[in-house]
């Protein structure tokens, strides 16, 4: 499942919808909105998470992370590593190997870390823009 169907599934439910009858709205057939809501469709195209949005008729906050989480919600990644140092390549190719055999655990603590490196990215870009202005 991926982070944007389990959050479709998940308000489907809490709402009471049938994926039938959420299918029918959207103009899908319920075998795509299964497909969807369980990671073996790939990402939704535009027009189809703002028919989601549209549904659920949710604004701002909800409907951004509905966006930002069909973003992230490829079940069928492909890391170019083309170019980088070949640690990089071994890790790439390691995570695609062993991802099957972490927990959600291990998950946390990665996600964590990037998430860090990420904060760390941002407070250097935005150190760099300081300095750089007049």
């Amino acid at each position: 499942m991926t982070p944007f169907g389990e959050k479709v599934r998940s308000m489907r439910t809490e709402r009471g919808i049938a994926q039938k009858d959420m299918a029918a709205a959207l103009g899908v057939s319920p075998a795509y909105l299964s497909a969807l809501e369980h990671g073996r469709r790939g990402v939704p195209n535009w027009a189809t998470v703002q028919k989601i949005i549209g549904f659920f008729n949710v604004i701002w906050d909800e409907a951004e992370e509905l966006e930002a989480l069909a973003a992230r919600s490829d079940p069928r990644v492909t890391v170019d590593t083309a170019g980088l140092s070949p640690k990089a390549t071994a890790l790439a190719n390691r995570l695609a190997t062993q991802i099957g055999m972490l927990g959600e655990d291990d998950i946390a603590r990665i996600v964590a870390l990037l998430d860090e490196i990420d904060q760390k990215s941002a407070s250097r870009s935005s150190s760099r823009s300081l300095t750089s202005q007049p």
